[in-house]
């Protein structure tokens, strides 16, 4: 069971973003289709910095959280 404990924060991240990612989609599919297709339409450049500083909030937000 030594994998489990090793594993487990990156699969409780995982199981997390999975429950956020769902939930406007659940909540207001109408909106997350149209905010979808906005984003689809985007210049591939675009997309690739919204990704980054999505990356660069979250390693931020994690640094901020683990310091005790």
């Amino acid at each position: 069971m030594m994998w489990w404990q090793d594993w487990q924060d990156l699969l409780v991240a995982l199981a997390l973003m999975l429950v956020m990612e769902g939930i406007l989609p659940f909540i207001k599919p109408k909106i997350w289709r149209k905010t979808m297709g906005r984003i689809a339409g985007q210049p591939d450049d675009a997309v690739r910095m919204f990704g980054f500083i999505s990356m660069i909030m979250g390693v931020v937000l994690l640094y901020l959280v683990r310091q005790n």
